[in-house]
């Protein structure tokens, strides 16, 4: 009585093999293209990479200036040319540059614009303001200061790096 319970007909066994054959040849065909779809998305991207922006150490003043800058950008299998932009002086014995990107609303900010406030940078869009060395100015719209690119010198040359937040 057993044993016809666990009978198998031919037609079954062929189902059940003809299924576990196929499901094996479609993994088989589709993996390398899932991989190859995906596979650039997963790829970690540089860091590090540092952009030269035109300016020399020796231009380099005490006042901020701006310059602006082309990015390359590679996204899975996007790539693109992003344009950017900083606020770049010499603050004491180190370099600071500072991203014009207000961190109240990502309005962009500018140098010495508010005849109101000289000396700092000021937000248009809601009276943001930040001090020369882009620490924001107490009871005004921003909560942190503004964020700061990595900077390297290279044969007199400032070149900039990844953005950092700060506080």
């Amino acid at each position: 009585m057993s044993e016809k319970k666990h009978k198998v007909s031919r037609r079954q066994f062929l189902t059940y093999t003809l299924t576990g054959v196929g499901g094996f040849m479609a993994a088989t065909i589709i993996s390398p293209m899932a991989r190859m779809a995906l596979d650039p998305a997963f790829e970690v991207g540089e860091e590090g990479e540092f952009v030269s922006v035109g300016l020399s150490e020796d231009d380099l003043t005490d006042e901020p200036q701006r310059v602006d800058f082309v990015v390359d950008i590679e996204d899975g299998w996007y790539e693109d040319e992003q344009s950017r932009s900083a606020y770049v002086y010499r603050n004491g014995d180190e370099i600071l540059a500072l991203s014009p990107t207000c961190t109240h609303l990502g309005c962009t900010v500018g140098w010495d614009t508010n005849d109101d406030h000289p000396g700092q940078f000021f937000c248009p869009c809601h009276q943001g303001r930040f001090e020369q060395d882009g620490t924001n100015v107490p009871n005004t719209p921003p909560t942190r200061p503004l964020d700061v690119y990595d900077v390297e010198v290279r044969d007199g040359m400032i070149y900039l790096g990844q953005i950092r937040q700060r506080g």
